[in-house]
């Protein structure tokens, strides 16, 4: 990921429209700005979606999707950071169908938003891009809710809109909490839906905006399709283009999580009544082995969500209501 980056850089910052977007003489039309957002893929870290702002600019030479989400495995202390919690994203710009191509190869969806900014908010918002990317600004520390490719997104339309999309929104109840929309995501994926279910807090399931819940890069597209702008006295869309660049074959993800909590609990309470048919009736001595078996996870487990909470700087861990049931004291009758 870095070698495709630090090539377009040096391109990037020595060609003649860098200077042009910080030049006050540029002309009055300017780029065109599009949303791009990307379905969910396959891979974990792939399951909430992604986005990234699409730059056309034929005069300049510029087509360009710039993306806040890329990460490199050979990063210093990589895995450290990302048990601690504080693991460096960056953001990169690479030519827009070389980017297209990435997502269709992992077929994925791409739909893309024509914004309808004025010439002066194009450049500007071009030139914080294109800033954005530079050697000495392009690492950012990363939060799954907080600080994303999609709220980096976000916040740069909103510096664009001199802030008029966070003075719509801020106030303005979710429609989801931060879990539901976990929750959705990722039931497709058992072991992932069950980590995090274990693992984030009450944090979570606080009321949220709708301006905190464009961390999802579909809801930011949702919320950019139905947003007006006031100008001159009336209103106009923010988005005047909305097109299916590339549509996958895979089904989507639900508008709201599956009511499931109803099998967990039949399937815990048939594999507890098989548990103790088996130490009842097949092999009495294996009853006690079990127990302590379960008491030593449990309360393994509760050492772990204890570091997240206190030892690490995942927010989302603190005030973990699971440790009521998964507690470490369980060691102690173990």
């Amino acid at each position: 990921m870095r070698g495709f980056s630090g090539l377009f850089l040096l391109l990037l910052l020595l060609s003649p429209f860098a200077s042009s977007f910080a030049d006050e003489t540029r002309p009055a039309g300017g780029p065109e700005i599009w949303l791009l957002t990307y379905g969910p893929g396959e891979i974990y870290w792939q399951r909430f979606g992604h986005n990234a702002l699409w730059v056309r600019d034929p005069g300049r030479g510029l087509d360009h999707a710039f993306n806040f989400g890329f990460f490199d495995f050979e990063q210093e202390d990589f895995f450290l950071r990302f048990l601690q919690g504080r693991m460096l994203y960056f953001s990169a710009a690479r030519p827009a169908q070389k980017e297209f191509a990435a997502y269709i190869d992992e077929n994925r969806g791409i739909r893309a938003q024509k914004l309808n900014l004025t010439g002066e908010q194009a450049h500007r918002l071009a030139a914080y891009l294109v800033d954005d990317v530079r050697p000495e600004n392009r690492d950012y520390l990363y939060d799954y809710y907080r600080n994303n490719c999609s709220t980096r997104v976000r916040d740069a339309i909103d510096l664009a809109l001199d802030g008029a999309l966070n003075r719509a929104t801020a106030d303005v109840a979710a429609e989801q909490s931060w879990r539901d929309h976990t929750r959705r995501l990722t039931q497709a994926d058992f072991w992932l839906y069950l980590g995090l279910e274990i693992v984030l807090g009450a944090h979570v399931d606080r009321p949220g905006s709708r301006w905190g819940e464009m961390f999802i890069p579909s809801e930011l597209a949702d919320v950019a399709a139905g947003f007006a702008l006031e100008r001159g006295g009336r209103q106009e869309p923010l988005v005047v283009e909305d097109v299916v660049l590339h549509a996958a074959t895979s089904p989507l993800p639900p508008a709201s999580p599956s009511a499931w909590w109803p099998r967990y609990l039949l399937a815990s309470l048939a594999l507890l009544a098989a548990s103790w048919a088996v130490c009842r009736w097949v092999a009495p001595r294996l009853g006690p082995l079990l127990a302590r078996g379960w008491l030593i996870l449990a309360g393994l487990a509760g050492f772990a969500l204890l570091f997240f909470w206190f030892g690490t700087d995942h927010a989302v861990a603190a005030n973990n209501l699971n440790l009521q049931i998964i507690n470490p004291l369980w060691l102690v009758l173990g």
